[in-house]
């Protein structure tokens, strides 16, 4: 085993060290701690594994909220205050920017907090054998879990009152993973997947819905700001309760003019605003359940918001006239090249982005960079406190020279 000081954290929520001319990959440690560490999986150069001693630790190092932490794969930085969280998670996008887009980040980075217990609305856990909980990191062991410190109340209330009716008959025990989401008001109940694609009766939704208020709902309506937002049980909504209103402010900055794109566009989070401040929205969204709920959600406003059930890139494949600012919040995968290459075709105003993985963002950002746009501002959003996830809001404004960073 050999011996590890950590240097930093780095993105995928390990500590990185160095030794005997490899990297060290190590969960759960504090830059600066020196570890003995245990190989779990290696490669030419790189070694992850974890840290089986701890010879020094860090003045920093706190005692974890959760009775869970580091046996349940949920979260990874419960072991480090949260401001300290905050200042190493805007270190790795400057890191990430550098090492991926080949680019520097602009010298203010600013953050964007909420609450950093408690905040997740929406939750999936897994069942196996006696146990109900979270899977361990790397494996398909079920952890026993019976409070979760990031859920929402009510998603503890639920996961309490759910422990209990599965001791009962009625409770079927071909269920492998269900999810949980709640407005803090009612929640909804969602079967993912069963043993042997067996699938649910509704009686089993109307049994839960005697207990869980809102378990038997096909959709759960959602407040944000202004704005309240139908959301089907398969469509995706932001997961933190603290952070909406205030992440919607923040991307709709600078956001004017006449015409306005929204792509990957969802229930309509972004787009709903978007329609008060624009004559004509487009909403482009691929999932049906999604659009069907955008739809809805504008019409019950009176807005007038074009919602398309469309790839992102086929529908800029279409478009010959700019809009005057395209907002795009997509998914882990990022734009991709080409969605890339339609807004370099078409070189809107204004491009805002909202992302979730800075490795993806960076390679869409070095693109746009080239194409002849600058990064105007950057925001950290942290969406997801006490874990590695990392979301992003860059707003981007068309120029004719080149690209500064500063």
């Amino acid at each position: 085993m050999a011996e590890v000081k950590i240097e930093k954290w780095v993105y995928g929520g390990a500590g990185l060290g160095r030794a005997d001319g490899q990297v060290h990959l190590v969960p759960f440690v504090m830059p600066g701690e020196e570890v003995r560490v245990d190989p779990t999986r290696s490669k030419p150069g790189l070694v992850e594994g974890r840290a089986a001693e701890f010879l020094t630790r860090s003045e920093e190092r706190i005692a974890p909220e959760c009775a869970y932490f580091e046996e349940c794969g949920g979260c990874h930085y419960q072991m480090a205050p949260y401001e300290f969280q905050l200042a190493r998670k805007v270190e790795i996008v400057r890191e990430v920017f550098q090492r991926v887009g080949k680019f520097a980040a602009p010298e203010t980075i600013d953050v964007l907090q909420g609450e950093p217990w408690g905040y997740r609305n929406r939750s999936q856990f897994h069942f196996q054998s006696h146990s109900l909980g979270f899977k361990k990191a790397g494996t398909d062991k079920v952890v026993d879990v019976g409070h979760c410190p990031i859920s929402a109340p009510l998603i503890n209330e639920t996961l309490k009152k759910i422990r209990e009716l599965r001791r009962g008959p009625q409770f079927p025990r071909f269920l492998k993973e269900i999810e949980l989401f709640t407005n803090g008001e009612k929640t909804m109940v969602n079967v993912l997947e069963t043993e042997q694609s067996r699938g649910v009766a509704k009686t089993f939704f109307e049994f839960l819905a005697r207990e869980i208020s809102g378990a038997n709902d096909g959709f759960l309506e959602y407040k944000v700001g202004a704005d309240s937002f139908r959301v089907g049980h398969r469509s995706f909504f932001q997961v933190n309760r603290f952070l909406a209103e205030a992440m919607v402010e923040c991307a709709l900055v600078g956001a004017e003019g006449k015409t306005a794109l929204d792509l990957y566009a969802g229930v309509g989070l972004f787009t709903l605003p978007l329609a008060r401040r624009f004559e004509q929205v487009a909403g482009v969204e691929s999932d049906g359940s999604a659009v069907r709920d955008l739809q809805f959600n504008a019409e019950r406003v009176g807005l007038g918001i074009g919602a398309h059930r469309l790839q992102s890139e086929q529908y800029l494949e279409g478009l010959k006239t700019p809009p005057d600012f395209v907002l795009a919040d997509p998914p882990r995968t990022g734009l991709g090249k080409a969605v890339v290459k339609h807004l370099i075709r078409l070189m809107p105003p204004r491009i805002t982005l909202v992302s979730c993985d800075p490795a993806t963002l960076s390679r869409d950002l070095a693109a746009l960079f080239e194409s002849g746009y600058q990064l105007e501002h950057l925001t950290m959003v942290d969406l997801f406190p006490q874990t590695y996830h990392i979301e992003t809001i860059s707003r981007l404004v068309r120029c004719n020279a080149s690209p500064s960073l500063s």
